[in-house]
């Protein structure tokens, strides 16, 4: 079985600690499938006396790095209730590039929690399956008029008309989310694409902006600084406080741009 390593993270997280993008994905969609599937109500606060009584706690997930394995320090015996029942305690998570965060509210069996969570990370790295495809899919309209069109198809070696058509032919996935609200990492970017970011930043990127760098792509969901490598422009809203869910591009979420003009 793998191994993965689950660590305290501050007062109020668990952290999971994987190795790359690709494991990110599986060990967050697995942790998200566990967690829907366990009861609704909040574990029982039962947590060990030692533990700290803030409001809410959380863990980050991460690869074996020398840190404090949470899940070593299980006391044996049989817990698969309570197992069951920690995942109601997860308020929150959060993955990253090469990590998963959860957190957890106050009273929650944390290391429980942190067998559980190990568990789930090795049985989704070790399996065979296929990554799900049965993801919401977002379809963004574009209109590829940004203003690095030209040094980015010069960088590439592609014209304008190619470099549109695979950056428009790809089914991209949200790994993560970023610096600012509903602004996701898409994964899934053509190799012939990938661009270093601008050696000097823009004061301002509109609103809307698609854009590139590295192995991502992404839609500025509003105006900010930015170092990304413009091709085109968006008009829907990616963040909205008033739905339910305000950020359009949630982990996981498939993605595909579509030429609008």
């Amino acid at each position: 079985m793998t191994s993965v390593r689950v660590r305290r993270f501050g007062d109020a997280a668990l952290l999971v600690e994987l190795p790359d993008l690709a494991a990110v994905r599986r060990v967050d969609d697995a942790l998200r499938a566990a967690r829907a599937t366990s009861p609704t109500d909040p574990p029982p606060l039962t947590g060990p006396s030692d533990e700290p009584s803030s409001r809410s706690r959380a863990f980050l997930v991460k690869s074996c790095r020398g840190t404090h394995d949470l899940a070593s320090d299980a006391r044996p015996g049989a817990r698969a209730a309570t197992e069951r029942a920690v995942w109601a305690g997860v308020e929150d998570q959060v993955p990253a590039a090469e990590s998963v965060l959860l957190r957890v509210r106050a009273g929650t069996d944390l290391r429980a929690l942190a067998r559980a969570v190990r568990q789930v990370a090795a049985d989704a790295l070790d399996s065979d399956d296929a990554p799900a495809t049965d993801r919401p899919l977002v379809v963004l309209p574009v209109t590829y008029d940004g203003p690095d069109l030209d040094d980015v198809a010069a960088a590439t070696g592609l014209t304008v008309d190619a470099l549109v058509a695979r950056h428009a032919a790809a089914t991209y996935t949200v790994a993560f989310g970023g610096f600012m609200p509903g602004f996701a990492y898409l994964v899934g970017l053509d190799p012939a694409l990938v661009v270093p970011r601008l050696a000097t930043p823009r004061p301002r990127v509109p609103a809307g902006a698609v854009a590139i760098a590295d192995r991502f792509t992404a839609v500025y969901p509003a105006a900010t600084p930015g170092g990304w490598r413009l091709l085109g422009s968006c008009p829907t809203s990616l963040f909205d406080v008033a739905r339910d869910e305000p950020a359009l591009l949630t982990p996981g979420t498939r993605v595909r741009f579509e030429v609008a003009g």
